[in-house]
């Protein structure tokens, strides 16, 4: 067995090298992947605000597809890294192959609810005012999402694949390579929204249909990449399925530490859908406010992500291998990356919050827009900073095996606090400004359940183990 199989690079270099090593280039695609929301929202909103609704009102159903895939990919990832840590390539094998099988069975059940239930779930979101006031406005926000939200769906294999590929490469330290295929994924959607989206090079204008059909052609071109890469540069595992047999046990441990994940995810999914519909019936403009903060901070958040992404084999690597200088370490550096990350773009959502929202519409409907904009960009970022916390520490839990508290907390921060706290403020108070006052405050309450989580795991899990 070679040196490099001996030791991987997350149990001996120094801890400021490997995190930002890792997490750069994933900050770097993470980024990519964000400027690809971004651009795919600022090309339809500019063809046409009700496709714009269509968009953004297909964000829960994705959210809950990308919580399916992410949450997976966090069990396979923390089982992969503690098994190459503790030296038992079979089991880091075995991650990984079930990993893959576990994304087409989730790409089959969206297929199926694609093709059963995309007009339905557009109808479910429209409020019953919006009905009355603006009929042909629903039937064409209806008319825009079934187009988009199949497709997505549908041809979703490409975004399961993709996202578990990319997992092998992030448990291994090969950040490097999962870089290249998101950007290259990323860019070629870009490039291909404008064409279809817009109509160029020949192509008939087709809107949000257009943006879908760059989606799905984006993905599978980053999972063909990830799958190359994996084959021939991922070493340290063998994604060989000859004689595979399901192990539930591998599906169990895998799901123990990423069912939490994919749990807090769709909650996620399910709050905004309600908040969709709550905002809806102020106006759909609000809806599309709403749409456009989560696309914008996502330039923020995802970069956070990346640390994350970097930060999580690195935690589970080395609590595999006993060493608990390298776990604080990494989390200290972790909570001072994404605090600054957070910090810039508090700043920047309260200095320019209408030069951002003009990206989105044509200069006649800017106005409109701002009225539920603005308010929307500047109460909301208050919570960045705070949040900063709450997610490097959600993935510390998960790193350690203790998912079960992330969920625990995200329970708590969306469903006990946020949601009832926006109800509250839209149907009660009737003040939609309010509305955006639930993230800042289910933020902090969040962050104090974390603090509290995060001593006990520490003294459990950490407190002991040799320096």
């Amino acid at each position: 067995m070679s040196d490099t199989l001996k030791e991987n690079k997350m149990g001996i270099m120094p801890v400021n090298r490997l995190l930002v090593g890792m997490a750069v280039p994933m900050v770097l695609s993470m980024l990519m992947q964000a400027l690809y929301n971004v651009v795919d929202s600022i090309f339809v909103g500019r063809f046409d605000q009700n496709a714009l609704s269509a968009v953004t009102m297909a964000f829960p159903a994705q959210t809950l597809m990308i919580a399916l895939a992410a949450g997976t990919g966090v069990g396979v990832n923390a089982l992969l890294s503690y098994s190459l840590g503790k030296k038992d390539y079979a089991s880091a094998n075995k991650a990984a192959t079930h990993g893959i099988f576990l994304s087409l069975c989730s790409a089959l059940l969206f297929c199926i609810l694609g093709l059963t239930l995309a007009e339905s779930f557009y109808r479910w979101q429209i409020s019953a005012k919006e009905w009355r006031e603006n009929p042909e406005t629903c039937r064409q926000i209806i008319r825009y999402g079934k187009d988009y939200l199949s497709i997505v769906t549908v041809f979703s294999l490409g975004i399961y694949q993709q996202v578990t590929l990319e997992r092998l490469l992030q448990s291994t330290g090969k950040t490097f390579y999962a870089m290249i295929t998101q950007t290259t994924g990323a860019v070629l959607n870009i490039f291909l929204d404008y064409i279809l989206v817009f109509g160029k090079l020949g192509f008939a204008p087709m809107g949000a249909k257009g943006a879908a059909i760059a989606t799905v052609i984006g993905q599978w071109t980053a999972m063909i990449f990830a799958l190359i890469l994996n084959v021939c540069k991922n070493k340290e595992i063998s994604l060989s399925f000859r004689g595979f047999r399901i192990d539930w046990a591998v599906i169990r441990t895998i799901f123990r530490v990423g069912l939490p994940s994919i749990i807090m995810q769709a909650i996620s999914s399910v709050v905004t859908f309600v908040l969709n519909k709550l905002l809806n019936g102020f106006s759909q403009v609000a809806v599309n406010a709403f749409g456009i903060y989560f696309k914008l901070q996502s330039f923020i958040f995802m970069p956070v992500f990346g640390v994350n992404n970097g930060m999580v084999p690195i935690i589970a690597y080395n609590y595999g291998a006993r060493h608990k200088k390298r776990i604080l370490d990494t989390m200290k550096l972790s909570y001072l990356i994404a605090g600054s990350i957070m910090a810039v773009g508090t700043i920047v959502f309260l200095a320019f919050p209408k030069q951002l929202l003009s990206l989105f519409c044509k200069p006649e409907s800017l106005d409109d827009l701002a009225r539920y904009g603005v308010p929307c960009l500047r109460i909301i970022c208050v919570h960045f900073v705070v949040a900063a916390f709450s997610i490097i520490t959600i993935s510390v839990f998960q790193a350690l095996g203790n998912g079960f508290y992330s969920m625990i907390v995200s329970l708590c921060r969306q469903l006990v606090i946020l949601l009832p706290v926006a109800l509250f403020m839209g149907l009660v108070m009737k003040n939609v400004d309010l509305v955006w006052l639930s993230y800042p405050i289910a933020e902090i309450a969040s962050a104090s359940m974390c603090a509290y989580f995060l001593a006990r795991i520490y003294k459990k899990n950490l407190k002991d183990l040799p320096d």
